[in-house]
């Protein structure tokens, strides 16, 4: 097969199941490659994460090359993404600069330590359920109620309707994936109205019940006389919970799954508390919850002895970067959870796009591996049903026995 017939294809049968076999053949003959519908796929680690920590653009009205699957955003360069564009995940300096000191006021490693104790009371309480009923839906009872339950403790605000807000989220986050054909757009657009106005009405509530949580900071948030406005503010809670919920419970199901299927890990992890950590770096790497990043060349960029034009729409897939073998060595497709540089992996991102929310992440996932291998070292995977998702990638179904 010649490079240039390699076309990146997430829709081929079996890709939902298993996409690293087609990531190999992308770095191994198109590391760089043009796909027919107008955007650009790189995916060596090496460029992809030259590409992280680039100038390149997140902003879609750099765009000069409209991707076909864009085609009824209107005029070209018009802003259409959800929560207005407004958000830190779709801001460039010195926008993104201002926004994330602000936020970053609010989500630093103390206020992230502080939930430990809630993080572990939520993680037994949920083994225990599971205990009690010999096995359960990894996603249902422990998955995603965890970073649910967390994010809203984090941010304060006990008070929404969580199976509506849950649901909500998880449309938004379908904005992620690559190719939404023009229903789902509508459905996605429709969504973000309805989760700006539920936040926007928790905003007002909170201004007049502060507390000591992030929402509060967020609305105390300055900086030499910069604030957030109304519209700024509810895009980043609304990101906070797509960050903070959404990704996470695909880490913690693909984790789980990924120590599932390698008992020798997991009796490696059961019986060494202390790589815990990097355990987490690894089961990132292995399986890595997101594996699509998106970038617009605002100047050429050239990587693997191509140039990208500017005005581009770049992919950046972070699985494939995660097993090439060019960076990780020949066992890149093996799960070792002592991997010595398994913390290289560009899962959180990189420069100035780094994820804010990766120590938390991180804190979760620590505790829910480590509390899950030690409370059932017999569990047994009955049933593993997919999301179908090709970005935010995951189970939609995670049966054990235990």
């Amino acid at each position: 097969m010649s490079a240039d017939s390699i076309v990146f294809d997430p829709f081929a049968p079996g890709f939902a199941e298993d996409p690293y076999p087609q990531y190999r053949r992308l770095r191994e003959l198109a590391p760089v490659h043009e796909h027919p519908l107008g955007f650009w796929i790189v995916s060596r680690h090496t460029d992809v994460a030259a590409l992280q920590r680039s100038a390149q653009s997140v902003d879609e009205r750099h765009l000069t090359r409209l991707p076909t699957w864009k085609s009824d955003s209107g005029t070209l360069g018009k802003r259409n993404r959800i929560m207005g564009g407004l958000s830190l995940l779709d801001q460039d300096p010195p926008d993104h600069t201002r926004l994330r000191r602000l936020v970053a006021k609010a989500f630093g490693p103390r206020a992230i330590q502080a939930l430990q104790p809630r993080i572990e009371h939520h993680v037994h309480a949920a083994l225990d359920r599971i205990a009690a009923a010999g096995g359960a839906d990894v996603l249902a009872e422990f998955a995603f109620p965890l970073p649910f339950a967390v994010i809203s403790e984090l941010l304060g605000i006990p008070l929404l309707d969580g199976a509506r807000l849950r649901e909500l989220v998880g449309v938004l986050a379908l904005a992620l994936e690559p190719l939404p054909d023009p229903e789902l757009q509508a459905r996605i657009r429709a969504a973000d109205a309805e989760v700006l106005a539920l936040v926007g009405d928790l905003i007002a509530w909170k201004r007049a019940h502060l507390a000591d949580d992030v929402l509060t900071s967020l609305i105390a948030a300055e900086h030499d006389g910069d604030v957030l406005d109304a519209n700024e503010l509810a895009a980043q809670v609304v990101l906070l919970y797509i960050a903070g919920h959404e990704t996470t419970v695909n880490l913690l199901a693909n984790g789980i799954l990924a120590l599932l299927r390698h008992p020798g890990e997991a009796h490696r992890l059961r019986t060494d508390p202390e790589l815990a950590a990097n355990a987490v770096e690894e089961l990132l790497r292995y399986d890595t919850p997101v594996q699509l990043m998106r970038r617009v060349a605002v100047t050429p960029f050239v990587a693997a002895g191509a140039e990208i034009p500017a005005g581009s729409w770049v992919v950046a897939c972070l699985g494939a970067a995660a097993r090439d073998p060019a960076f990780w060595g020949e066992d890149a497709d093996r799960l070792r959870l002592d991997r010595p540089d398994a913390g290289r992996h560009l899962c959180f991102g990189a420069g100035i796009h780094h994820c804010l929310g990766a120590t938390l992440a991180r804190l979760e996932a620590r505790i829910a591996f480590t509390a899950f291998v030690s409370r059932f070292p017999g569990a047994e995977l009955l049933e593993l049903e997919r999301n179908g998702r090709i970005n935010v990638r995951g189970p939609a179904r995670l049966t054990i026995s235990v």
